[in-house]
């Protein structure tokens, strides 16, 4: 096993609780801002976004946008 590896052992539970913060902050958010908010689709909008965000962050990284971060 890699260091890389190792580490991301350690931290993929904490990366895991950090997004679904994320996730559910911007649910709130929606709930403060549109009291009559429709909670499911609120939510699928939020994880599209997340989702597209993430794309984004992989097509950097496959370009070497981090190679030497």
């Amino acid at each position: 096993m890699t260091p890389e590896e190792k580490e991301i052992a350690k931290l993929k539970d904490e990366i895991k609780a950090e997004l679904r913060v994320i996730f559910k902050t911007n649910m709130k958010i929606f709930d403060w801002d549109i009291p009559e908010a429709n909670d499911q689709r609120a939510a699928e909008l939020i994880v599209a976004t997340m989702q597209k965000a993430l794309d984004e962050i992989k097509t950097e990284v496959a370009n070497g946008e981090y190679a030497n971060y």
